[in-house]
């Protein structure tokens, strides 16, 4: 579970939003510090950026002040009860001296930088002042500190401390700059030595680039940093479990006996909880429900407690065992194309005493006076025998007389505001019901009526699960209140209601408007920052605009699905593109790209081709290789515009892309555990590029390379032991997925092969393969890849990480085996998921705990995958690949 999701979830009950909307104003406005609410000074501008409100001087001549790009920059954290102050502190320190600063304006922002998963990088800083040069520096940390002196605060983990206070330092950018790091991403950038832009590193420790010295008045306070150690610990520490912004756990030894344990880290004021506790409190929480339900045999023992550096650890017993969540990947019987009946039999009787155990355990937990308030597949254990279970991570535990509610809590688990003491266990144990045949509970955050929906789906693909085992988890879960009659007195209880479903995604075409009814409904065009709700990401710098998770990607898809233009879209579009904010990617999905084809496939080609010269006007020669952001993607859309321009240069520049991959690929590869593999972030990305290329000019060497990129990606790939499926192996987990798993790879096997089969040799500058080995090997892996691409349950709806990319894949495969039947199972397991907008068909995003419009994870890419499916016309698909037909060199694809 990815926890910055839930940050976004917070500000609107349909979609991801950024948390600095609840303080946008309006009647439900979340409340401003008193100091934020100060007149602006005569002479200073204000601005609100993010979650940061800033505030710089300005000449003579209404302009800022000049002030440098970069250098030793002053952090101050603060905790709630003090930040007024000390925002107000630092408004009238700065203010007389002409030193530009910002800070949190809002008390529920400067919570979420200190909120337990909120970003390490970022967590403490309240405010940031910045010096002109090393002597103000000095100068403001000595009069600063001195007036900030006894304030408390979160340690800035990106900094150096400056004595026992609120302050820290570090150097960085002042102003935005970005560079194309080695990875090939564009990143935040300051300039070194001789001037060059290199990344802004902001990793959560204190570093000085190595073409900086630090100031003298600062090293006293670096050496004090260094001087707190593990080494007088009787532990030894062997690794980290798990990092959050309130600290780490830790595996490690007790040297004093040999016993194994585990060590809870707490940091004092970070890691949040709602109801305001930091860490260090959690952390104690923890240690007395622990002590309260010592014994039980359900939990682990505390075995020590102490403080180092002012952290504060729990030691406990290290549990044999494995989360329940991880035992899903290699039990789950519906992660096959044709689960084996007695598989499905099996799974549902481990499961239900997997449930009765984990009840017991509750209740065993329950019987000490305490409710745990925090039951999740994450925080419960496995023992080896595969029967027993332990209960983990007690931070949110409380006495049952508090009957207090919810303050930590996962997603998929979350109990509604109404329950509170044992009643919010008894919700999670509910939503365990389910979650244990479909893990896919986040969707309750959305609409608790779901639950009825999923129980149905659950009896048809588990018969022998009772059907009262169920309606109990939806009556709980919805506050059905259960006939008395039949309650208690072994009758059947009555069946809750089934959730209002919207048009089935297979109805087609009355799925399809259902979709562009809802996306439009979804439609922001006064607002700057996205037009369509999607993704986080769309957050980041010019992710609004995008192929992926902005606006470009949902046009395409309306494009592409037959549902005609949206020209407010397409203005709000041409409009931010003409000015794109500073630190936009350059690449296809991720963005100038990108926003480029759209723009070109709408009919406004001179916008586009102002953003390509744009392109050409950076290092794009530098980009990683990769197609989402990289230089197969820019490559493929300045060929396309060269095809249908004319334009020499687009050529010759695509031609030069295709050069620099073909040279990449005869480097040494990368060690394996640092090598993406798949469509988006792999080798398949340019290998689609090379043959694409390959089609235009006939150069064998282009299919050649195409064919070791592929062979590249294909190395990192493994066949399943349940059901036979080819998957992209991360090391901790496996993808089927389009974006960054096996599928995306089956789809440019299938643009290979076509061409394959009618080249005489595969040999070239990449690669020295024969060619009825490769063709061979290649077709293997495709007929993996189908079978990756037809199970039965997948946990996401979207078309690059969940089932839509299956339809998409298996609506253009041409592998021996593909058919309807495995299609139309695919399409109608995408209604396991739907979801209701306005009464329309929409689709959760990523993690699915808001609803998505975007490509990439929500509605807009479904809608694209059904069109590329069911529409009579049959010409929909990705940017780049088309339906099939029998290619030839020298043709066109766009």
């Amino acid at each position: 579970m990815e926890k910055r999701y839930e940050v976004y979830a917070l500000a609107d009950g349909h979609f991801y939003d950024t948390p600095d909307r609840l303080s946008a104003g309006g009647p439900d406005a979340a409340p401003l510090f008193d100091t934020a609410r100060r007149p602006v000074p005569e002479g200073w501008h204000s601005g609100r950026t993010a979650d940061w409100l800033t505030l710089t001087p300005l000449g003579e001549d209404g302009a800022p002040l000049p002030s440098p790009a970069q250098g030793w920059k002053i952090h101050a954290s603060a905790v709630r009860a003090n930040a007024d102050r000390i925002a107000a502190i630092v408004w009238d320190y700065c203010v007389p001296r002409r030193i530009p600063f910002k800070f949190v304006p809002a008390p529920h922002l400067l919570h979420l930088r200190n909120a337990k998963y909120a970003r390490r990088d970022t967590s403490g800083k309240f405010v940031t002042v910045y010096p002109a040069d090393e002597e103000q520096l000095h100068q403001v940390l000595l009069e600063l500190g001195a007036l900030l002196e006894g304030f408390e605060g979160p340690y800035v983990l990106t900094d150096l401390r400056w004595h026992d206070g609120p302050l820290y330092v570090r150097y960085g950018a002042f102003a935005r700059a970005y560079v194309v790091d080695e990875r090939g991403s564009l990143v935040p950038a300051v300039r070194d030595g001789s001037g060059t832009l290199v990344p802004d590193r902001r990793a959560p420790s204190f570093q000085v680039p190595q073409w900086v010295t630090l100031p003298s008045f600062l090293r006293p306070h670096l050496a004090a940093r260094n001087t707190t150690t593990v080494g007088d610990l009787p532990y030894r520490i062997e690794k980290a479990l798990h990092f959050s912004n309130g600290g780490g756990v830790y595996q490690g030894t007790d040297t004093r006996d040999g016993r194994r344990v585990v060590l809870k880290e707490a940091r004092p004021h970070a890691g949040l909880a709602a109801d305001g506790a930091d860490a260090v409190a959690r952390l104690e929480r923890e240690k007395e429900a622990l002590e309260r339900v010592a014994g039980t045999g359900v939990v682990p023992e505390v075995r020590g407690w102490f403080t180092l550096g002012e952290h504060r650890f729990l030691v406990m017993d290290f549990l044999e065992g494995r989360p329940l969540n991880s035992c899903f990947a290699e039990r789950h019987p519906l992660l096959t194309p044709d689960p084996d009946p007695r598989a499905v039999a099996d799974y549902t009787a481990w499961a239900l005493r997997i449930h009765r155990a984990v009840e017991q355990a509750v209740e065993a937990v329950h019987a000490r006076g305490t409710v745990f308030n925090d039951l999740h597949v994450f925080n419960i254990m496995v023992a080896p025998d595969d029967e027993s279970v332990f209960l983990i991570d007690f931070e949110a535990a409380a006495p049952a007389e508090d009957n207090g509610r919810q303050v930590v809590a996962h997603p998929g688990f979350f109990a509604p505001p109404d329950r509170r003491g044992a009643d919010v266990d008894r919700y999670a144990l509910a939503c365990l019901r389910l979650a244990l045949f479909l893990p896919v509970t986040t969707l309750f955050v959305v609409d608790r009526g779901k639950a009825a929906h999923l129980a149905d789906v659950i009896a048809e693909q588990f018969p022998d699960v009772p059907r009262a085992f169920l309606d109990e988890a939806v009556a709980e879960i919805t506050r059905s209140t259960p006939d008395a009659a039949g309650a208690g007195n072994g009758a059947p209880l009555p069946r809750p209601a089934p959730a209002v479903q919207p048009v089935p995604p297979g109805d087609w075409p009355h799925s399809r408007d259902s979709m562009v009814k809802a996306i439009l409904a979804s439609a922001t065009p006064e607002r700057d920052d996205r037009l369509f709700p999607g993704d986080i990401a769309q957050f980041s710098d010019g992710g609004g605009l995008g192929l992926a998770h902005g606006a470009a990607g949902v046009l395409y898809a309306l494009a592409e699905a037959g549902a005609g233009r949206y020209e407010e879209g397409e203005r709000w579009l041409l409009d931010r593109a003409a000015a794109p904010p500073p630190g936009t990617p350059l690449g296809l999905y991720d963005g100038l790209a990108g926003v480029a084809h759209v723009l070109d496939r709408l009919g406004h080609r001179q916008p586009a081709l102002d953003l390509v010269d744009g392109i050409l006007r950076e290092r794009w020669r530098n980009l990683s290789s990769d197609l989402h952001g990289g230089l197969a993607g820019v490559g493929l859309v300045l060929a396309s515009l060269a095809r249908t321009t004319g334009e020499p240069e687009l050529r010759e520049r695509a031609a030069e892309a295709a050069d620099i991959l073909v040279r990449r690929l005869t480097e040494p590869l990368p060690e394996a555990p640092r090598r993406r593999a798949g469509l988006m972030r792999g080798a398949t990305g340019p290998a689609l590029f090379l043959v694409r290329q390959y089609e235009e000019t006939g150069e064998p060497r282009l299919l050649a390379a195409a064919a070791e990129a592929l062979r590249r990606d294909l190395e990192r790939c493994v066949v399943q032991r349940s059901g036979g499926g080819l998957e992209v192996d991360e090391g901790w987990r496996t993808l089927p997925y389009l974006g960054d798993g096996s599928v995306g790879l089956g789809l440019v096997l299938d643009d290979y092969l076509a061409h394959a089969a009618g080249a005489s040799d595969t040999t070239g500058a990449a690669g020295t393969g024969d060619a009825g080995d490769t063709t061979g090997a290649f077709e293997q892996a495709r007929s993996g890849i189908l079978i990756a691409a037809t199970s039965r349950f997948y946990a996401q709806p979207g078309l690059f990480q969940g089932r839509a990319g299956m339809v998409l894949h298996l609506s253009r495969t041409t592998a021996p085996g593909a058919g309807r039947a495995r299609l139309d199972e695919q399409i109608a397991g995408l209604g396991w998921l739907a979801m209701a907008y306005q009464g329309q068909l929409a689709f959760p995003g990523h993690q699915m705990m808001r609803l998505s419009m975007d490509l990439a994870t929500g509605t807009a890419g479904c809608l694209l995958a059904l069109a590329a499916a069911l529409d009579g016309a049959g010409t929909a698909h990705l940017p780049f690949l088309p339906p099939h037909r029998r290619p030839s060199p020298r043709g066109s694809a766009t």
